[in-house]
């Protein structure tokens, strides 16, 4: 359905201030390429259905270096960080620490080979099943083969307005 509407055009340092507002999970998304590990951090995640077929999405800008590998590979592992892993998330925000990313925590393989973090609040590993290009970024559609959740209560990880946080306080009553 089209529409024959003008709208003006927003500045996008504008929608990116409110952006900002949206509180988002942490996560490091990690692949395998050639044996070696390469990740990154990534806010935009989310789950697109569970069923027939587990599927999440992750968007990656182009320029981050870690996007034409994932698409190379053909796989990643969506690593939902909890309050813990502040420092591990600041140094796959971090360029400067590329070299140093997997070495600070226990990492393990998947079913695609993709690195898991042990202790994670909950690692899912994803064969890449569609990409659509939006703009600058990817939307990466990957199906869900393997699932890794711990057993330990844990808080997770969040950023917003610009700073890491972690979400500590759970509602009285459950949505549906």
């Amino acid at each position: 359905m089209s529409r024959n509407v003008e709208f003006a055009m927003i500045e996008p340092s504008h929608f990116k201030q409110g952006m900002r507002r949206l509180a988002a999970g942490v996560s490091v998304i990690t692949t395998i390429d050639g044996g070696q590990p390469h990740g990154f951090v990534a806010t935009s995640v989310t789950s697109v259905a569970a069923d027939p077929t587990p599927t999440l999405l992750v968007c990656v800008n182009r320029k981050v270096s870690c996007h034409d590998v994932i698409d190379r590979s053909g796989s990643f592992c969506v690593n939902l960080l909890a309050e813990p892993e502040l420092e591990l998330a600041k140094a796959f925000s971090s360029a400067e620490s590329r070299h140093a990313r997997f070495s600070t925590h226990e990492w393990r393989p998947l079913s695609t080979g993709a690195p898991a973090l042990v202790g994670a609040l909950a690692s899912f590993d994803c064969v890449l099943t569609d990409r659509v290009s939006v703009h600058s970024h990817s939307i990466f559609l990957g199906t869900v083969v393997d699932i890794v959740l711990p057993e330990t209560p844990l808080h997770p990880l969040i950023y917003a307005d610009g700073q890491f946080d972690a979400l500590r306080s759970r509602c009285a009553s459950p949505v549906l």
